[in-house]
């Protein structure tokens, strides 16, 4: 049982999520990240140092230290609602795999638990990192972002070579593989980037599924907070008729796809 004084460092629980994962979870949100995406929502995850953000003119501290036992009754509290709806416990970021000892024990204290567990990843990891998690995971949310790794190093800070060969080991592991996309405009936006995706998505033993997320700007603010600039403020959300549009473009793969996710 060692394993449960395992530390981490996160920067937020959200309980009652919809998102990220089937049924009613609680979100654990990792601090740490070895990408720069420049849409990010939640720039105060990039960083594994613990930050001040500036929140409605008030000082919040953002990230602290944590063991796997400190957690677990926050996210058992709710495991009735798991049950009832076929929920769980999904880590986010950041990136959790940034913290793959950590991430690894909080999996296997809720799988130990009898909980579905979930991560929402890049997988821009050593594969060595992601074995680490596997057999304690139900299901994997994978963003892919673009098939072009030059785009995606320029928007992201890093490279695609290894998220997309990590994708087709995860997807030989028998772990649940979702594929993720969130749609930019100006990134990969056009019917031919995101039939690229979807193509190679489709391409992964036992991927059934691709989602569309749209781009949104609700993280904008916390770019202020810690005094930093937020690049794609000039960039409007794609309406719900181009997001339509590439919907069609994803399901030529014979995927089922979806827009949110």
């Amino acid at each position: 049982m060692d394993f449960y004084n395992t530390k981490g460092r996160i920067f937020n629980i959200q309980r009652f999520s919809i998102h990220d994962g089937p049924g009613i979870r609680t979100i654990v949100f990792f601090k740490g990240c070895y990408m720069r995406c420049a849409w990010c929502c939640n720039p105060e995850s990039q960083a594994y140092e613990i930050e001040t953000l500036i929140e409605n003119g008030k000082e919040k501290t953002v990230g602290r230290d944590v063991t796997v036992a400190e957690i677990l009754p926050e996210l058992l509290a709710d495991r009735n609602y798991y049950r009832r709806s076929g929920g769980g416990i999904t880590l986010s970021g950041g990136e959790c795999l940034a913290q793959p000892e950590f991430a690894a024990a909080l999996l296997r204290a809720c799988k130990q638990n009898g909980l579905h567990t979930a991560i929402e990843s890049t997988a821009n990891a050593p594969f060595t990192d992601v074995e680490k998690v596997l057999p304690y995971l139900d299901l994997y949310l994978m963003d892919v972002k673009h098939m072009d790794s030059e785009k995606h190093k320029e928007y992201t800070g890093a490279g695609n070579e290894r998220i997309l060969a990590n994708a087709k080991l995860i997807a030989q592991s028998g772990v649940e593989l979702i594929i993720r996309t969130p749609v930019v405009p100006g990134f990969n936006d056009t019917a031919e980037e995101i039939r690229a995706i979807s193509k190679f998505a489709a391409s992964l033993p036992g991927v059934k599924q691709h989602h569309l997320l749209p781009y949104h700007r609700l993280g904008q603010d916390k770019y202020a907070g810690l005094g930093r600039n937020y690049s794609l403020k000039e960039i409007e959300p794609p309406s719900k008729e181009k997001m339509e549009y590439l919907l069609s473009i994803a399901e030529e793969s014979g995927l089922y796809c979806q827009i949110g996710g």
